[in-house]
């Protein structure tokens, strides 16, 4: 076991802001245990890592629920046991200087007008791609780490990516290629990448949006990107204040732009939607001369602060809900329609089919009052219906990852895996439902005698 240099400052749960109390409160050790106990069976061909990145400050403090170091948590199973479970920092310069601003290590040098993209948090997503594993932040270079997740360090593509990465790039499963942008509160403001299956930078274009609006997720589609330029907006007055420098603006337009892949600025087609904000999608396709996207839209946010999430501040009408938004590229027709009345985060589809015609999608319900959770699973097919699976009293489940059983016979023959807290004991499991029959009872659950904190995003890593 190791801890680090810095301990938790003692202070009282009801002193400390809302991102770091109960479950959300970081740890302040990394582990690795290899005793597991597995309730159930897991299925014989889970062989890889579970792993899921979230924020846990080393000081115990951050001043935003989105700026704490980056810890991966992680689960290895292999032919129906569980190996071991891990949770490491990724060592990054603001690791390393517990306590210290970005701004204060160089991450804007104002002679050169330039970043330092190698000064990150790493705290947001973590995914695999050719042969790597790589912890995101949006406002940095990637990180790379080994599948024991120790630090190797950043990854530049071979010293081809000069911007920041998004935290949420997509794979496509047709090409293998890695698909992404950076964004900037500086210009340019918006430039869109393209990496070859095999780690090669493709394509860098600039695409000109409205202004330094915060694009937090895209999507895409077999044939196109699309961008989401959203009133979301950069603040230098609260930059210099500290904390979260974002905030919504009324005057800032709402839009969608629709590039093909390897298309360039003077190739993209905007489409005005109705003021919101959408931190995460869940998948884009095409249907004729339509491209259809679907995510979580959030019908303002950032209005009087840059906090989010606090369950003492929820606003129900402010809640991200299931959304459709459909773009005619032949008519420049734009419909949206609302797909669910409850309130939902961190959608995902299967990785096999980022891009492509999907029927089912999960997400993680967000309901602040609920005192059990749930993950729901949404069938498009037929409007958007959903079933859930509900947890016991107390159990707060996180996003949920789907892996494919092997031999799958319909887009559901899998399963899906996520983080749970139970509260009456303040530990954790890994649970796996059965992603055809998301109500039953879990194929499987790995416990643990400790929590893992409420994080963000993660992936399956198959051997």
């Amino acid at each position: 076991m190791t801890t680090t240099d810095e301990p938790i400052t003692e202070i009282t749960e009801a002193e400390l802001p809302w991102h770091l109390r109960e479950n959300r409160a970081p740890i302040p050790d990394e582990v690795t245990i290899t005793d597991l106990q597995v309730v159930g069976a897991l299925p014989p061909e889970l062989n890889g890592r579970y792993l899921r990145n979230g924020a846990n400050p080393v000081t115990g403090h951050s001043e935003h629920w989105f700026l704490g170091d980056g810890m991966i948590h992680g689960i290895e199973l292999s032919n129906g046991s569980a190996n071991w479970y891990r949770n490491r920092y990724v060592r990054t310069p603001l690791f390393e200087n517990p306590g210290v601003d970005r701004m204060e290590l160089g991450y804007l040098n104002p002679e050169t007008i330039s970043f330092d993209y190698e000064i990150s948090t790493a705290n947001t997503h973590v995914i695999a791609h050719n042969g790597k594993i790589l912890a995101l932040e949006e406002g940095a270079f990637p990180y790379e780490i080994t599948p024991q997740l120790d630090t190797v360090g950043p990854c530049t593509f071979n010293g081809k990516l000069a911007t920041a990465m998004t935290a949420h790039p997509k794979i496509c499963p047709e090409t293998g290629e890695l698909l992404f942008f950076g964004y900037s509160s500086l210009p340019p403001y918006l430039v869109y990448h393209r990496v070859s299956a095999t780690g090669e930078v493709l394509q860098s274009t600039e695409i000109s949006v409205t202004g330094p609006t915060m694009m937090h997720d895209f999507v895409v589609s077999r044939n196109y990107s699309v961008f989401m330029d959203l009133p979301a907006i950069f603040d230098m007055e609260l930059a210099m204040s500290g904390g979260m420098p974002i905030r919504w603006s009324d005057e800032y337009p709402a839009r969608f732009g629709i590039m093909p892949r390897t298309g360039s600025d003077a190739d993209v087609r905007w489409f005005d939607v109705d003021p919101c904000y959408v931190f995460h999608t869940l998948n884009a396709h095409e249907e004729g001369d339509e491209v259809v996207v679907r995510g979580c839209r959030i019908r303002e946010l950032w209005r009087t602060s840059a906090d989010i999430g606090d369950p003492d501040q929820t606003n129900a009408d402010d809640a991200p809900r299931m959304w459709e938004w459909r773009f005619n590229l032949s008519t420049g027709a734009v419909s949206e329609r609302q797909l669910d009345d409850r309130s939902s985060e961190f959608p995902r589809v299967p990785d096999a089919l980022v891009g492509l015609p999907n029927r089912y999608g999960y997400s993680m319900s967000t309901n602040a009052a609920q005192t059990a959770g749930e993950i729901f699973k949404y069938d498009l097919a037929n409007g958007g219906s959903r079933t859930s699976h509900v947890f016991p009293e107390g159990q707060m489940p996180g996003e949920p990852v789907f892996v494919p059983a092997d031999g799958a016979t319909s887009e559901d023959d899998g399963y899906l895996l996520t983080f749970v807290h139970d509260e009456t004991t303040d530990t954790s499991h890994l649970t796996v439902l059965d992603a055809s029959s998301i109500e039953s009872d879990p194929v499987a659950q790995v416990h643990l005698p400790r929590r893992i904190p409420a994080g963000f995003h993660g992936s399956w890593v198959a051997d």
